[in-house]
C-alpha cells in the first residue's frame, strides 16, 4: 500500500520560510517522480514543483521560481520543499503525490496522493 505523508506546515510570516517533507512508503522510491502541490480555499489545486526520479530533473511553476528548492533523498525515501520568501497568497494546503518517472510532463499524472499539510502565511 502506497503511502505518502507531509510534515513540515505550520503558520510564518510573509517573507518567511518553511521546509515541507514528503515520506514515501510501499513504493520502489526510485522509480518515482515526486511531485508538490497546493491548494488554497475556493481555488483549484495547482503545481508547484516536481522532481524526477534521480533529482537530475527539477520542474517548478513560475510562481515560486527562484523561492523554492526540490529535492529528495533516496535512502530516507523522502522529498524535501524548501520555501522561501513565502507570501499570504501562498497560504494553502500542500501535497505531495507521486508517479512512475516516464520522463514526461512533470505537472500532471499523478498516481498517488498525501493528505496535506497546511501552510499559512501571515501578512
Amino acid at each position: 500500500q502506497v503511502q505518502l505523508v507531509e510534515s513540515g506546515g505550520g503558520l510564518v510570516q510573509a517573507g518567511g520560510s518553511l521546509r515541507l517533507s514528503c515520506a514515501a512508503s510501499g513504493l520502489t522510491f526510485s522509480n518515482y517522480a515526486i511531485g508538490w502541490f497546493r491548494q488554497a480555499p475556493g481555488k483549484e489545486r495547482e503545481f508547484v514543483a516536481a522532481v524526477s526520479w534521480s533529482g537530475g530533473i527539477r520542474s517548478y511553476a513560475d510562481s515560486v521560481k527562484g523561492r523554492f528548492t526540490i529535492s529528495r533523498d533516496n535512502v530516507k525515501n523522502t522529498v524535501y520543499l524548501q520555501m522561501n520568501a513565502l507570501k499570504p497568497e501562498e497560504t494553502a494546503v500542500y501535497y505531495c503525490a507521486a508517479k512512475v518517472d516516464l520522463n514526461r510532463n512533470y505537472a500532471w499524472g499523478y498516481d498517488y496522493w498525501g493528505q496535506g499539510t497546511q501552510v499559512t502565511v501571515s501578512s
